[in-house]
């Protein structure tokens, strides 16, 4: 029974599309994906049978719907069934494609073919059981961060002494999709730490499919505490995208490994928290410089004061 999984069905109007990947990451899904039916969009996600029972899915059925009418919308439709991991792994894939992100990226999925003479800075992505392919708005706006506070770092720092190299932690790394972003961006070292084992396997194997140096790129089971322990001095910048009370508990440990001109971009937040993630920042000696939109999510960009 461990290699059976949930499949969950969510048909919704598609304005609901993010604020139901949001509650479907927080309820443990391990992927998603959707496609348009008519004026609607369908929604899958899955997460191994294990995690949930039958009334585990029954509350998330509801907290769809207070999600929904809380906003003024119909209430999703939910259907779950049970698969083997093999339907799950090409159930999903099948639906997901290319896509541009910023001025500079194109994720293409690992198992397509990769597009000739695009200009664009690709990553391969094989997500495995792990949440982040570059779909969910946070994911998109970390990079797009990402794309203007590494614009002036160049991509090789091979005999090249003008610009200090820039090392980076990725909190909460997921599939690694924004370390692996940074790096290509010219970063010179990425930190890449997630509490969930699989993810870490999976930012193993995207280091792997991008051809990205060990030395350029560790992955470590943890948080900020592990992550402390691996740095040899305090990082350059910290990305940061996961849920806003988690980013709150973590900002003093996050500050511990920062320095005086450190930057951070933090995500995963709903643009109704971020005033107490940015309070918390600011109690720790940070600076929010900018806020950017995405739907009902928000980035913060931030800096040391």
């Amino acid at each position: 029974m461990a290699n059976t999984w949930w499949e969950l069905q969510i048909l919704c109007e598609p304005e609901l599309e993010d604020s139901i990947f949001w509650r479907l990451e927080d309820f443990g899904s391990r992927g998603t994906a959707s496609e348009r039916k008519g004026n609607s969009s369908l929604v899958k996600a899955y997460l191994p049978q294990f995690q949930a029972q039958l009334l585990d899915l029954a509350a998330l059925a509801l907290r769809l719907r207070q999600d929904a009418l809380c906003v003024g919308m119909s209430a999703p439709s939910l259907h779950w069934q049970l698969i083997d991991e093999e339907d799950w792994a090409s159930s999903w894939k099948q639906y997901w494609q290319p896509q541009e992100i910023g001025d500079r990226f194109l994720i293409n999925p690992a198992w397509l073919p990769t597009p000739e003479n695009s200009g664009r800075l690709i990553i391969l992505l094989d997500p495995g059981v792990a949440f982040g392919t570059g779909n969910h708005a946070t994911t998109q706006l970390c990079l797009e961060a990402l794309e203007m506070r590494l614009s002036e770092v160049p991509q090789s720092f091979v005999g090249n002494a003008e610009k200090e190299p820039v090392t980076i932690a990725d909190i909460g790394c997921g599939s690694g999709i924004l370390s692996v972003g940074a790096v290509l961006l010219g970063a010179e070292k990425v930190y890449a730490v997630d509490n969930d084992p699989l993810a870490v396997q999976s930012t193993f194997s995207n280091r792997a499919l991008n051809n990205i140096s060990p030395e350029r790129l560790i992955p470590a089971e943890g948080s900020v505490d592990v992550l402390s322990t691996i740095i040899d001095k305090p990082v350059d910048g910290i990305v940061c995208n996961i849920l806003a009370d988690v980013i709150i508990q973590l900002v003093p440990e996050m500050t511990a490994i920062a320095k005086p001109s450190t930057w951070a971009i933090f995500s995963g937040i709903l643009i109704e928290q971020s005033k107490s993630v940015a309070d918390a920042l600011e109690k720790n000696g940070w600076v929010v410089a900018a806020l950017w939109k995405k739907k009902e999510w928000c980035c913060l960009n931030a800096r040391r004061s």
